[in-house]
């Protein structure tokens, strides 16, 4: 389970050589019972945060808590259900939450930048680079940018706390060079087994995230993946197979940052991968949303994960939804699991015409035949 490559003998060293820290705190990290803003945990913190700043690491912290801000900022008794009143709680609490941070921070002689984002702006690649430059821009002012999903436009985030923006630390990760990601939790790593369970263990390293990993926050009946801690695992997975680290460690533990700062073994770390994706394919595996997928067969399936090859119209069994050449799709085997994703040379209308068809016969099929490959593997990242 944890057949460790660590970098000089130790597997947190990956830590200590990089240059960017994105510090990721869940909802439960900085809120009391009762869903109010802790500013007392937010205060302890920022002052991490300031000390690894102090110590010439950059920081970008990824921070939930803007609707638990927002409620304690407006008196209300708990957190609301609709979506118009979550929408406008987020954008009292953000105003407030980014004033606290910046309020501590001035004490450290440290500043805050605030930055907040919607899936839109991580979808198109040229928005998802100009984001990349900004915050890069920002460190090198020396500011610590603060990022959010744009609770005050974003649907999906409010509407459910599933990933809890574990999904956007990892992207944020996986933009910066030289950077690790540190995900701060209301639990102290990943367990082996079922955290209740009396003889539970955090797992203290972690070589790479494989099905016997994904299993152990899975469901034994369902076999679906349950909980916050699967958000935090595909984060993870995406984040070192960008051949950065993490660290998943419990965001009340005392001094947590500064312990982890000087090689303490504590939460769970995931080993940079050895093979790492390029840019542009980590933006299509995890950035960039789908705008429709495809179904294929098992010997297309085996074809692109096993032998790394191109996904050609022979293999598709079923196009689903209505997209555009040069969109992402997603790629799903014939159970129904996403295999890959892939920027696609055909719109929906054209493959549904060409799917199970022979390479040579796209011409005869549609007059003309532009590429041989509905999706080429060098725009293709396995999921």
């Amino acid at each position: 389970m944890s057949n460790l490559h660590p970098i000089n003998g130790n597997p947190r060293q990956f830590l200590l050589e990089s240059d960017i820290w994105v510090v990721k705190v869940g909802s439960r990290t900085v809120t009391k019972d009762g869903g109010i803003l802790d500013r007392d945990q937010v205060e302890n913190l920022a002052r991490q945060l300031a000390f690894l700043a102090g110590a010439n690491k950059k920081i970008v912290l990824v921070s939930s808590g803007a609707v638990a801000s927002g409620v304690g900022r407006l008196g209300l008794p708990g957190r609301p259900t609709d979506l118009a009143t979550l929408q406008a709680v987020a954008a009292v609490g953000q105003t407030h939450l980014i004033q606290v941070y910046e309020e501590i921070f001035a004490k450290h002689s440290k500043f805050a930048a605030q930055i907040l984002l919607t899936a839109s702006e991580l979808d198109d690649r040229v928005a998802y680079l100009n984001v990349r430059n900004t915050i890069r821009r920002l460190l090198e002012l020396g500011a610590i940018p603060i990022i959010n999903e744009n609770d005050t436009v974003a649907i999906d985030e409010l509407q459910t706390t599933f990933g809890d923006n574990d999904r956007l630390a990892g992207m944020v990760a996986g933009l910066l060079e030289r950077s690790s990601l540190v995900i701060l939790s209301d639990v102290s790593g990943l367990y082996d087994r079922d955290p209740s369970d009396p003889i539970a263990k955090v797992i203290p390293t972690v070589d790479a995230v494989d099905d016997s990993i994904e299993d152990l926050v899975k469901d034994k009946k369902t076999g679906v993946s349950k909980g916050g801690m699967a958000s935090k695992l595909a984060a993870a997975r995406f984040v070192t197979m960008s051949g950065q680290g993490v660290v998943i460690a419990g965001g009340r533990e005392p001094d947590i940052l500064i312990r982890l700062f000087h090689g303490e073994m504590v939460g769970t770390a995931f080993s940079p991968q050895l093979r790492t994706l390029a840019p542009k394919k980590r933006w299509i595996g995890f950035s960039a949303q789908p705008n429709g997928g495809v179904i294929v067969d098992a010997g297309a399936a085996s074809a692109m994960t096993d032998k790394g090859k191109s996904l050609l119209a022979i293999g598709i069994k079923e196009v689903v939804g209505n997209f555009q050449k040069g969109d992402i799709v997603s790629i799903l085997n014939t159970d129904g699991t996403e295999i890959a994703r892939g920027l696609v040379n055909y719109h929906a209308e054209h493959l549904r015409k060409i799917r199970g068809c022979r390479s040579d016969l796209i011409e005869q099929i549609l007059g003309r035949c532009p590429y041989e490959e509905v999706i080429h593997r060098d725009n293709l990242t396995l999921i």
